[in-house]
């Protein structure tokens, strides 16, 4: 499938997602979150693909933030649609996801792009990005889980912090507050998301997905984290990977995991 806004490339069972609009600082207009939405759908029904790399095209951008221009004059009704159609079509649905993404920063990674990155399961910067929420210095709040997923990483001061300044933070910094990972140089920002990718795919898929789940279930309203955690394991119990990787272990050989 062709996409307007996105490169799509799959090696070796990971796929990488390049957000392709380098004049707009790869801005996300609703365009994009439709095509995100097409694709990680997609690849996450893939049975090939294993891990999901999300980045921005160029040097500069991650993804700069939303695109104003497209809601600037929205009234109050779709300006909550707006909201409620992007967590639904992108934002949780990559949260939710069983297939594991994660987030490539290399450069501006704003309001919504921040938003987007906090969606992936977890995150990796180059030495060079900066990120940020600055909606409230356009009169606005960030909408797409900002002020939920920013607290649960960084903790409620620091989140209020950034919200309320608008202001940015360095790598480094986030790295420090706990919103990245890892911080590299750019030039070896994919290479590196690549060897974690590669650390994931050998494990059991089936495994990886419901440790995706239970450890989301501790984030959800309405939900036991360990009753989510119990049923999972008790799962795995069922399936072919759990037969491969004990026998694998008593065997004392590598597993062959097949996600069933």
């Amino acid at each position: 499938m062709n996409y307007e806004n996105l490169l799509i490339t799959i090696e070796n069972s990971i796929a990488t997602i390049v957000i392709n609009r380098p004049s707009k600082l790869n801005a996300l207009n609703i365009a994009t979150i439709n095509d995100l939405h097409k694709a990680i759908k997609i690849l996450g029904k893939n049975k090939e693909v294993q891990v999901i790399i999300l980045t921005g095209s160029g040097e500069k951008a991650f993804v700069a933030g939303a695109d104003i221009s497209e809601f600037a004059h929205f009234t109050v009704e779709e300006g909550t649609q707006l909201a409620f159609q992007g967590h639904e079509l992108l934002f949780n649905y990559i949260e939710n996801l069983k297939t594991p993404v994660i987030a490539a920063i290399n450069g501006f990674a704003l309001g919504g792009g921040l938003e987007l990155a906090m969606a992936c399961h977890f995150r990796i910067a180059s030495d060079n990005a900066k990120m940020g929420l600055p909606e409230v210095s356009l009169g606005v709040i960030p909408g797409y889980g900002g002020t939920q997923r920013l607290p649960q990483l960084v903790g409620k001061g620091r989140a209020m912090e950034m919200i309320m300044t608008a202001g940015m933070i360095t790598a480094d910094e986030a790295k420090q507050y706990g919103l990245v990972n890892h911080v590299v140089p750019q030039t070896e920002l994919i290479n590196f998301a690549i060897s974690i990718a590669e650390k994931i795919i050998k494990n059991s898929p089936f495994a990886v997905g419901r440790a995706i789940k239970s450890i989301n279930a501790n984030y959800a309203e309405g939900k036991n984290g360990y009753e989510i955690e119990i049923k999972n394991f008790g799962r795995c119990f069922g399936t072919g990977d759990f037969t491969e990787g004990t026998k694998a272990f008593l065997e004392k050989r590598k597993p062959v995991f097949k996600g069933k």
